[in-house]
């Protein structure tokens, strides 16, 4: 894909300025899901499903994957599946108690590296972003995994995390259709979120 095909509608010059004031407001409260609110029962199905909307790092990362897919390459459930794939398998390997260094390092670098490379609307091939993706996928993981407990925890963990990727990817589509540098700055919101919130720890 290239960059000619992210042309679109004209967008109201008042938006840009407005998605970005409303992103860096979220991020200002941001709540890490590995730090977040414990609602006392970090186990179970629904725990495992309401889980990576509980962080707005977590939220923006699932989200900004699905948007990459959709503006990178034709293979769009590619990187989707491979994130969703390692997510489980990092949560996995933290409930067996595999230690995981530099997960709350990563997290943030995932928001910046997947928001500049949405913001330079890098179109790659399907692997390499699957494998870029599924790399901080690992990190997500061992995040949730910290916190939650069983086999059904992480079933809802990866169904959450598979509706956002789809919500990403319908975003994308969206994005790519509505003005050409819609992408770009979409890209720049979640990297620039990902900055806020390493400077705010």
């Amino acid at each position: 894909m290239t960059t000619s095909s992210f042309r679109s509608l004209a967008l109201p010059r008042r938006a840009g300025p407005s998605l970005a004031t409303a992103g860096l407001g979220l991020a200002a409260h941001t709540a890490w899901a590995h730090t977040g609110v414990d609602m006392g029962a970090h186990h179970g199905w629904l725990a495992g499903l309401m889980h990576p909307w509980s962080g707005l790092d977590h939220l923006l990362v699932m989200l900004a994957v699905g948007v990459w897919s959709a503006l990178a390459t034709a293979r769009v459930w590619l990187a989707p599946l491979s994130f969703a794939a390692v997510l489980w398998l990092g949560a996995w390997g933290a409930q067996q108690g595999l230690a995981v260094p530099a997960v709350e390092p990563m997290i943030v670098a995932s928001m910046v590296v997947i928001g500049v490379l949405i913001a330079l609307q890098a179109a790659w091939p399907a692997p390499v972003v699957a494998a870029i993706v599924a790399g901080f996928a690992w990190f997500h993981g061992a995040a949730h995994g910290q916190e939650l407990q069983g086999g059904a925890a992480l079933a809802g963990m990866v169904l959450s995390t598979a509706v956002l990727h789809a919500l990403g990817i319908a975003l994308g589509v969206t994005l790519r259709r509505w003005h050409a540098w819609a992408p770009r700055a979409s890209g720049a919101l979640v990297a620039l979120a990902g900055f806020y919130t390493l400077l705010a720890r």
